[in-house]
């Protein structure tokens, strides 16, 4: 059986006039254990800076312009998983022992794979992660965010919730999706 579990992102309060796009989540994990992230960005694509297809390769920095993002962690202790997942097919994986205190040596997981397309004034992207790419443990929490890079540089945060002061991520307030890998609760 699929489970399936929806979620609206908010947008960062200090986000710039005109970065006014609504964003919604949908998460399936899949009797396989691999889960599906579907983002879908809902604004006029002239404004939006949508990064170009057909590249699926590992890449870093993806967070500078149009990007969707998971954060993950298990029970276990402060060690998280960041993923970012670009329009263009590039993606990234890094590992965090702590807040945002990095892993030097790069994350070895299987590739995801990456969707992408425009329609009617809504970025759709959508990214499958095998169950081996997520970290170990049957309880997760998770943390789901976009930035959207306007066609002037501007940026703009989403996230499930946003601590006070500057956009961040990888703020612990913002991992409020649980993951029960024998099942999702919201």
């Amino acid at each position: 059986m699929t489970h399936a579990v929806h979620a609206t992102l908010t947008g960062h309060p200090d986000n710039p006039q005109g970065l006014n796009q609504r964003i919604g989540v949908t998460l399936l994990q899949k009797p396989d254990g691999c889960l599906t992230f579907a983002y879908s960005i809902h604004g006029p694509g002239s404004f939006m800076r949508i990064p170009s297809e057909d590249n699926p390769a590992p890449a870093d920095a993806l967070w500078r312009t149009t990007c969707c993002e998971l954060f993950v962690s298990n029970s276990d202790g402060s060690g998280y998983r960041e993923f970012n997942f670009s329009p263009s097919g590039q993606w990234a994986a890094y590992d965090f022992i702590a807040y945002r205190e990095r892993v030097a040596a790069h994350v070895q997981i299987p590739a995801p794979t990456i969707w992408s397309g425009y329609y009617a004034n809504r970025l759709q992207l959508d990214a499958t992660l095998p169950a081996a790419a997520l970290p170990a443990g049957e309880i997760l929490t998770c943390a789901l965010a976009v930035v959207v890079e306007a066609h002037d540089g501007r940026l703009g945060y989403w996230a499930l919730a946003h601590p006070p002061g500057q956009p961040d991520f990888h703020h612990r307030s913002g991992f409020t999706l649980c993951l029960d890998r024998t099942g999702m609760h919201a």
